[in-house]
């Protein structure tokens, strides 16, 4: 389940807050919960630049589960690029993430935090959406979405782990008006372990809302 929110200071300043939390084997065990703020400069109607902040915590969980729950402090950078041919709206997404990685370690039957370790990751994400019964996506509008996201680790302490993750979605969407968007579709998560052995792969339902709140003065609205 996603909760977004894109708050619109002036045509070229924005800023994004997101909340998602994803449980495992239906809604038995929670496997993570995130938050994340990010504020996006639009260079032109193409581009948008945003650095920002996530704050991850992971859970046990799964056939292959960690020592315990764990906390990350990731700080992302971010190029997002908008294109529209046809009636299919293309969208590419490069993050550039910087992490601090929460160490458990297990004491006996206990678990303890011991500091965090630094990584470093790149996403890109490549994707498309086409309206349904519209010539555009405009209010009242039900679409497909389709995108990909490959993980790629890099930097100090890769350990030959760089083939981190891949994301497959498939779903649809409803624009009910030109400030919400709900989603509902199909993501598979197939997750390289740092062992470069195990593998997870796991099937989700994808629940999303997004909302657009303006701020800007009166004479700013289009």
């Amino acid at each position: 389940m996603e909760l977004n929110a894109n708050h619109v200071f002036s045509e070229k300043v924005s800023a994004q807050t997101m909340y998602s939390f994803r449980r495992y084997d239906g809604v038995e065990q929670w496997q993570q919960s995130l938050l994340r703020l990010g504020f996006n400069y639009h260079v032109n109607n193409i581009l948008i630049v945003t650095p920002g902040y996530d704050w991850v915590v992971t859970y046990p969980y799964g056939d292959q589960p960690a020592a315990g729950k764990n906390v990350e402090h990731r700080i992302f950078e971010q190029l997002v690029t908008k294109n529209r041919i046809g009636r299919f709206y293309l969208s590419n997404r490069y993050r550039f993430e910087q992490r601090f990685l929460e160490n458990i370690v297990a004491d006996g039957t206990s678990v303890k935090s011991d500091g965090f370790r630094f990584r470093q990751r790149i996403r890109g994400k490549f994707g498309f959406t086409v309206p349904l019964n519209n010539s555009k996506i405009e209010s009242k509008t039900l679409f497909l979405e389709v995108w990909d996201e490959v993980f790629v680790n890099h930097g100090n302490g890769t350990n030959n782990h760089y083939f981190d993750q891949n994301w497959a979605y498939l779903g649809f969407g409803y624009k009910l008006s030109s400030n919400t968007t709900f989603k509902l579709g199909y993501m598979n998560q197939y997750i390289n372990k740092s062992n470069n052995y195990n593998i997870e792969n796991n099937h989700s339902v994808q629940v999303s809302a997004s909302v657009k709140l303006n701020y800007k003065k009166k004479t700013e609205k289009e």
